[in-house]
């Protein structure tokens, strides 16, 4: 997690544009940091700063469909925002234990908020969201554009692509010809449902779609952030250790399916597929797998047959719901008609 590994505050953008907000506060973690002089003023760990520069505020905006999505701050925001994590080093061996739980706990309450918000979105609007996570050189993008290419015409795609800096990765799915929206975490190693909200405000993905979400490549702290998606996808690639999910057990347990990239590969190397497959599933004996390479296209079909039916399932999950509530709604005006 944040807390733990590292990674820094601010210099988040989406789609170029600097994650911000009105009546700015700065602070390592508001949540868990009281003001100065306010409630539990002196409670503040050594090390660990607070600078006033506003007040509480909330950030409103229009989504697509017509909704208000309100971001009720009162967390850290700078020229440049990101979600304020508070690392180990920021705060000083004065940090307990228990300090640290409550400080993690404060992070993923807040973080599940907005992902609550996204999902109810793409549940309203039938999209099959996939968080796709993996190491870096794990072959995601070029697994995406394999897909796009594939399923373009068959289904409306939007991607959203994260990485600390630079916009190459969205401009390689912009030459497929979908919408792509790229974030850049800067100090961060992740993305939140705090960033993908405003992604989606600007993507604004069509009703009945597939979003795919790349996240940042790291198999650590993206594993605990719930981004709203319907399911997290791990890639591994055979150019990795078998031992990867024994290594990162947090990421295989969350994920609903691996894809196993550059199978193509295996002649070359000495990776054991059927042990890292074992091991994934000694984490998560659930897990899907689906064996494939970006680059020649082999096993692809199974992997795009499976986001066919997850489209489709959102699809009719969308459409049992709108029909349950037309049966409520003709319940109720038919009680109001009796009553009058």
């Amino acid at each position: 997690m944040c807390t733990t590994c590292g990674c820094g505050t601010g210099e988040t953008h989406v789609d170029g544009k600097a994650l911000s907000g009105p009546g700015n506060v700065q602070a390592t973690h508001s949540a868990s940091v009281p003001p100065p002089n306010g409630e539990g003023a002196g409670e503040i760990p050594a090390g660990m700063s607070y600078r006033a520069v506003g007040a509480r505020h909330g950030q409103a905006h229009l989504h697509a469909d017509g909704r208000r999505h309100v971001h009720d701050h009162d967390h850290a925001h700078d020229a440049a925002h990101g979600h304020a994590h508070a690392s180990v080093a920021a705060q000083g061996s004065a940090t307990t234990p228990s300090r640290l739980i409550q400080i993690e706990r404060d992070i993923l309450a807040r973080n599940d908020g907005y992902a609550a918000e996204n999902r109810r979105r793409f549940d309203e609007q039938g999209i099959f969201a996939l968080n796709l996570v993996s190491s870096p050189g794990s072959g995601k993008t070029s697994l995406l554009c394999r897909t796009i290419d594939a399923l373009k015409g068959q289904l409306s795609i939007a991607v959203i692509e994260g990485d600390q800096q630079t916009s190459r990765d969205a401009e390689r799915i912009r030459a497929t010809g979908v919408a792509a929206l790229q974030i850049n975490t800067g100090k961060g190693c992740h993305l939140d449902a705090h960033m993908v909200g405003h992604a989606l405000h600007e993507l604004a993905p069509a009703d009945d779609s597939l979003l795919l979400i790349e996240n940042v490549g790291n198999l650590v702290c993206p594993a605990a952030f719930d981004l709203g998606e319907a399911c997290k996808v791990v890639i591994l690639s055979v150019t990795e250790g078998e031992d990867k999910p024994l290594k990162y057990p947090n990421m295989f347990h969350a994920a609903s399916l691996m894809l196993l990239n550059k199978v193509d590969l295996l002649p070359h190397l000495s990776f054991d597929s059927d042990l890292a497959i074992a091991y994934a599933r000694q984490v998560n004996p659930a897990l899907q797998v689906i064996p494939l390479s970006a680059t020649t296209g082999e096993g692809c079909e199974q992997w795009l047959a499976w986001l066919r039916a997850g489209c489709s399932a959102r699809r009719e999950q969308k459409r049992v719901t709108m029909a349950s509530l037309q049966r409520r709604i003709a319940e109720l005006e038919a009680r109001l008609a009796a009553g009058g």
